[in-house]
């Protein structure tokens, strides 16, 4: 592999995913905000428009009852599914994981076309953390496809304007700590894709830090508010772009 794949979230408008395939991107990830109002015939265009683009779907559901995120393979017929919850690696977690553990397992057994893809939190960059990630990712390699490491903040900050999904990881614009991400890269055998807080002016050096398979944007490729915030749902092409140039840079 010359360069990483580059992966792109969150697209939710077919027209935009018309306009990110055209640049280039490889994996292409749409979010299910709700188990109520889950059928949306614009995301369900999306996953059309990229598979026909020749590109991965992924979709992320912000729950995980089993008929609900059976009722969405149904209707989406993604590429990936993609579950992201915040997993603790003691004894306090154990059920929820073994509960995540087996949704994987049947999906493996009722979809077996369907890739699955496992957040797995990273402390943030710089933090005083012993965070079992690794045994976490031990426990879940035989149920994915691939791992996507991203940003855990602390239980304090978890509950603040940082983490926007309780429950849940990512879209904090924060990175993780990259060291720690290629002990992931190189202890894992399954492909880790390197996400939290990456940017144009920071993926050249997250790639050549990581090594990792291929590379997730969000928060840092939003279109801003008047205020400098970032727009969820609506992409700054112009950043997608550049974000797409920087990752595809030589290797040094």
């Amino acid at each position: 592999m010359n360069y990483p794949i580059i992966q792109v979230y969150e697209i939710q408008d077919p027209r935009e995913a018309e306009e990110i395939i055209a640049l280039g991107v490889d994996h292409v990830g749409s979010v299910i905000l709700s188990d109520v109002e889950w059928q949306i015939p614009a995301i369900r265009e999306v996953v059309k428009i990229v598979q026909a683009g020749g590109a991965k779907s992924s979709i992320i559901s912000l729950f995980n009852d089993p008929d609900s995120v059976f009722r969405v393979l149904d209707y989406y017929m993604p590429d990936i599914m993609h579950f992201c919850e915040f997993l603790v690696a003691d004894e306090t977690g154990k059920e929820t994981r073994e509960r995540l553990m087996q949704l994987q397992f049947e999906i493996r057994r009722r979809y077996p076309a369907v890739s699955i893809m496992r957040s797995i939190p990273v402390p943030e960059s710089g933090a005083q953390n012993d965070f079992s990630f690794l045994e976490l990712a031990a426990e879940f390699e035989s149920l994915s496809d691939f791992f996507l490491t991203d940003t855990f903040l602390s239980a304090h900050e978890s509950a603040s304007r940082w983490q926007p999904v309780a429950g849940f990881v990512g879209i904090t614009g924060r990175t993780c700590d990259w060291n720690m991400a290629r002990k992931l890269v190189q202890e894992s055998y399954l492909p880790v894709i390197l996400a939290g807080g990456l940017s144009p002016e920071n993926v050249r050096e997250a790639i050549e830090t990581v090594r990792p398979y291929g590379v997730d944007t969000c928060t840092a490729t939003n279109a801003r508010d008047s205020d400098g915030k970032p727009i969820r749902f609506k992409k700054d092409l112009i950043r997608v772009k550049a974000f797409i140039h920087e990752a595809c840079a030589k290797l040094q």
